[in-house]
C-alpha cells in the first residue's frame, strides 16, 4: 500500500521480488500515453522498475513535497514546485497566457503552450522545414536536401533538415559530382558524348537476344540439321496462330530475331521479329549509327563485338558510381548547391532553432511536473501493486466490460492477436472468450473477456454481446473463441447431470436417425414388391426364434430383479436414512467434478492473461471464487420488482404433479406395510406388552399310553 509521500520516496530500497510487475508496455492500455513517454526514457515502448525509480528521483527534486503526488489533480500550485528552472517556466507559461497572477497551473495550461510553441517557426529541436526560411534560395535548396534524403521530421510534423541530414547530403554531393568528373575527364568513357547513356542503354536492352542470335547462327553453320530447331518448329507457330495475337504476344517474343542462318548478320530494317523490331530500330538509330557509322542496314559478329568495346568503358564507370538519393537531382543542380552558400544559411537556421532548445525543455518539464502529480501514483498502484485492481477501482489493463449471456465481464483485455495470446492466456486456468469488437467510423479491436461466474452452456463461437470501452462508447462484440475452463463450483456439480443428458439426447438421435433410416429402406423395399409382386415367389412366413424370446424374457427377468432389489433396499430402512442415501447418491455423482473443479479454480491466474499482453507479472495474482463472482456479474432484479412466469401460450400439459405424488403416497403406504409386517409394528408407534400370566403355554406333545391299542 502507498499511504503517503514517504512510502513514494522509499520505493526503491522494496525488494523487486515484492513488485507485482517488472515490465508492462506503453500502448495498448487504459493510461494517457504521453505520461508514459516521459517515464520510458529508453523510447523502448516498455516501463521498467530502474525507469520508474528514476521518475520518483526527478520527482524528489521537483516538488517541495511528494504528498503533492498523493492529492493528484492535473494543476499543481507554484509553492509547491521546488525546483527553480521549473516554477520560472510556469511563470513565463503563465505569464504568455495573460494569467500572471495565477497561483497555479494547470495541464491545460501547459498543453496550449507546447501546442503554440510547436507551431512558431523556430521551436528548438534542431530541424529546420522549408518554410522556416525566409528567403526562396534557402527554400529550395532545404526542399531539394528533403527530395534527396527523405528529410527529418520536425515538432510541427513538417519535414526539414538537421545538421546531420545536411552533412550527409554534403558528402553524397560531393561523392556524385567527383565521380561525374571523372566520366568527362577520360573521353574513352564518353565514346558517343552526351548521346553515350542512350546508346548504352539501347544496347542493354537487345543483349540477350542479339547473343541468342549470332549462338544460333554458329550452330547452323556447324550442322544444317539444326536450321529447323534453331528457327523453332512450325507446330509452335500453328499453336499461336490460333490465337488473336498482338505485336508483343509473349509467344512471338520468345522467338529468334529474325530468321537465322549460318553466318548471317543481324538484320536492322527488315525481317525482324515483329515484337523487337522497335528495340532494333533503337539500337540502330541510339548505338550503331554514332558509334560504327551511318547506312548500316546490317549488323555482323564483330560489328557487335567492336560496339560493346566501345561501351565497355562507359559500363565500368558506371558500375562505380557511389550509391545516393542526390542524383535524382541532377548534376548542374548537385553542383550548384555545392558551389553556392546554401551550406552556410542552413546551418545558421539550424543554429538558431536548436538556441531554443532550453526554452522548449523547460515548458517540456513543466508538463512532465504536472503529469507526475496527475498520473504517477496511478501508475505505482498498477506496477508496483495491483491496488486498482484488487480495489474494483479500473485497472490500467481493464479496457471496458462485455455484456453478453445475462452477465456483465468486467475483466477484459485488449489483444493483437487472439492465436498467439490465447496459447500463454490459457494457462490463467480462466474460462475466456475473445470478441472482435467493432464500431462505426472506428477501426476494428480484439478483445479477451474473463467469464469468472456462472456457466459455460451458452458461450459458443458467433454469439454477439455489447462491449462498453473506458469512455463508455458501445462496440458490437462477436465470439471468436474460446478457451475452456470451469467457471464456478454451481457449473461442476450440474455437469455430470448435464453430460448424462446430452448422451441421452445424442443415442437418441443417433437412434431416431438409423430407425429413420430402416424405415425409408423398408419402404423402398415394399415398394419394390409391391411392383414386382407377379414375379416374385411367396416369401415363407417367418418362424418364431425361441432362443431370442428366452434370451429377452432373462434380460427382462434381471433388469426386474435389479429394480426390485433396489426398492426393497430401500424400503428396509428407517424414514430419515432415506434423505440420507439420496443425499449420497447425488454427492458420489457431482463431487468429483466439484473437486477437480475447485483445484482448478483455486490455481486461477491473472499472470499468464497479461504476460501475453507484454507484461512481465511477477507474482501469483489469483483470482479467487468470491473475487470472480465480483469480476463477472449476475443479473438481479430491481428492488420492489416482480417477475411473472406466466406463459399464455404454454403447452397444456397432463398433471405430472399429481401423479408424482400420488406414487409417492402408495409407495410410502407399500413400504409401512412391508415395515409392519417384518418388524411387527409401526415405525412411529412401538407395540404395548402383553402380561405374562395370561400367555399361553406352548403344546406339549401328548404321551401315548404303551398299552393303548393300535389305532
Amino acid at each position: 500500500m502507498i499511504r503517503s509521500g514517504s512510502d513514494i520516496a522509499n520505493l526503491e530500497q522494496l525488494d523487486l521480488k515484492l513488485w507485482v510487475a517488472l515490465a508492462m508496455p506503453t500502448r495498448g492500455i487504459e493510461f494517457d500515453p504521453r505520461t508514459l513517454d516521459f517515464v520510458d526514457t529508453d523510447k523502448d515502448g516498455r516501463i521498467r522498475p530502474p525507469e520508474l525509480i528514476a521518475a520518483i528521483q526527478w520527482s524528489r527534486k521537483a516538488f517541495v513535497d511528494l504528498e503533492s503526488l498523493l492529492k493528484g489533480g492535473d494543476s499543481v500550485a507554484l509553492a509547491a514546485i521546488k525546483d527553480e528552472g521549473i516554477r520560472k517556466g510556469a511563470q513565463r507559461i503563465l505569464s504568455n497566457l495573460g494569467k500572471k497572477d495565477a497561483q497555479s497551473i494547470g495541464l491545460a495550461d501547459v498543453e496550449a503552450m507546447v501546442k503554440d510553441f510547436t507551431k512558431t517557426r523556430l521551436n528548438g529541436d534542431g530541424i529546420v522545414p522549408a518554410g522556416d526560411a525566409e528567403d526562396d534560395g534557402t527554400k529550395q535548396a532545404i526542399a531539394d536536401i528533403v527530395t534527396a534524403l527523405g528529410g527529418v521530421t520536425d515538432r510541427s510534423g513538417k519535414p526539414g533538415v538537421n545538421q546531420e541530414t545536411l552533412n550527409k547530403f554534403l558528402a553524397e554531393a560531393q561523392a556524385f559530382v567527383d565521380w561525374h568528373k571523372q566520366g568527362e575527364a577520360d573521353k574513352a568513357v564518353l565514346p558517343a558524348g552526351e548521346n553515350t547513356a542512350a546508346a548504352h542503354a539501347a544496347v542493354q536492352a537487345v543483349k540477350a537476344k542479339v547473343d541468342d542470335y549470332f549462338a544460333r547462327g554458329r550452330l547452323a553453320a556447324f550442322d544444317s540439321r539444326a536450321m529447323a530447331a534453331v528457327n523453332r518448329q512450325e507446330a509452335e507457330y500453328l499453336a499461336i496462330a490460333a490465337q488473336d495475337l498482338t505485336i508483343t504476344a509473349k509467344e512471338v517474343a520468345g522467338f529468334p530475331l529474325a530468321r537465322v542462318e549460318p553466318n548471317k548478320p543481324l538484320p536492322l530494317t527488315e525481317g525482324l521479329n515483329p515484337a523487337w523490331a522497335g528495340a532494333v530500330g533503337n539500337l540502330a538509330s541510339q548505338a550503331v549509327t554514332p558509334l560504327l557509322g551511318a547506312g548500316k542496314t546490317s549488323l555482323s559478329e564483330s560489328d557487335w563485338a567492336a560496339l560493346q568495346a566501345k561501351l565497355a568503358p562507359y559500363a565500368a564507370w558506371l558500375s562505380s558510381k557511389p550509391g545516393t538519393g542526390v542524383e535524382k537531382l541532377g548534376v548542374a543542380r548537385v553542383r550548384e548547391l555545392l558551389s553556392g552558400d546554401a551550406k552556410a544559411r542552413i546551418e545558421e537556421l539550424i543554429a538558431q532553432d536548436a538556441a531554443l532548445a532550453p526554452e522548449y525543455a523547460q515548458i517540456v518539464a513543466v508538463e512532465q511536473l504536472v503529469r507526475f502529480q496527475r498520473d504517477l501514483v496511478k501508475l505505482l498502484t498498477n506496477y508496483v501493486s495491483f491496488a486498482e485492481f484488487y480495489g474494483r477501482r479500473g485497472a490500467v489493463f481493464q479496457s471496458g466490460s462485455l455484456y453478453l449471456d445475462a452477465r456483465t465481464c468486467h475483466l477484459c483485455v485488449d489483444v493483437v492477436d487472439a492465436s498467439k495470446h490465447a496459447t500463454l492466456a490459457g494457462l490463467a486456468g480462466i474460462y475466456l472468450a475473445y470478441c472482435d469488437c467493432s464500431r462505426p467510423g472506428m477501426p476494428k479491436r480484439t478483445i479477451v473477456a474473463a467469464f469468472t461466474n456462472g456457466d459455460s452452456d451458452n458461450l459458443m463461437v458467433g454469439r454477439n454481446g455489447v462491449f462498453y470501452d473506458r469512455k463508455g462508447q458501445d462496440w458490437d462484440a462477436t465470439i471468436v473463441k474460446v478457451v475452456a475452463n470451469p467457471i464456478s463450483l454451481r457449473e461442476a456439480f450440474w455437469s455430470p447431470y448435464k453430460k448424462l443428458l446430452r448422451m441421452i439426447e445424442e443415442l437418441v438421435a443417433k437412434r431416431a436417425a438409423a430407425a429413420d433410416a430402416a424405415a425409408d429402406k423398408k419402404l423402398a423395399s415394399a415398394a419394390t414388391a409391391a411392383t414386382t409382386a407377379d414375379k416374385a415367389k411367396p416369401a415363407e412366413p417367418k418362424k418364431i426364434d425361441v432362443g431370442t424370446v428366452a434370451a429377452l424374457g432373462v434380460a427382462v427377468g434381471a433388469i426386474g430383479a435389479a429394480i426390485a432389489g433396489l426398492a426393497t433396499g430401500v424400503m428396509n430402512l428407517s424414514w430419515w436414512q432415506i434423505p440420507l442415501v439420496f443425499v449420497g447418491i447425488i454427492l458420489l455423482i457431482s463431487l468429483p467434478s466439484m473437486v477437480i473443479a475447485w483445484l482448478k479454480l483455486r490455481r486461477r491466474n491473472l499472470g499468464p492473461l497479461l504476460d501475453a499482453n507484454g507484461w512481465a507479472i511477477n507474482t501469483r495474482a489469483r483470482i479467487n471464487t468470491p473475487f470472480g463472482a465480483a469480476l463477472t456479474q449476475l443479473p438481479q432484479m430491481p428492488e420492489n420488482s416482480q417477475r411473472s412466469l406466466d406463459d399464455p401460450f404454454a403447452e397444456k400439459g397432463r398433471p405430472w404433479g399429481l401423479y408424482v405424488f400420488i406414487l409417492l403416497l402408495a409407495a410410502a403406504a407399500v413400504w409401512v406395510r412391508v415395515d409392519r409386517k417384518q418388524r411387527g409394528h409401526y415405525f412411529w408407534r412401538k407395540p404395548a406388552v402383553e402380561a405374562t400370566t395370561n400367555a399361553v403355554p406352548a403344546e406339549v406333545p401328548a404321551v401315548v399310553p404303551t398299552n393303548a391299542p393300535a389305532q
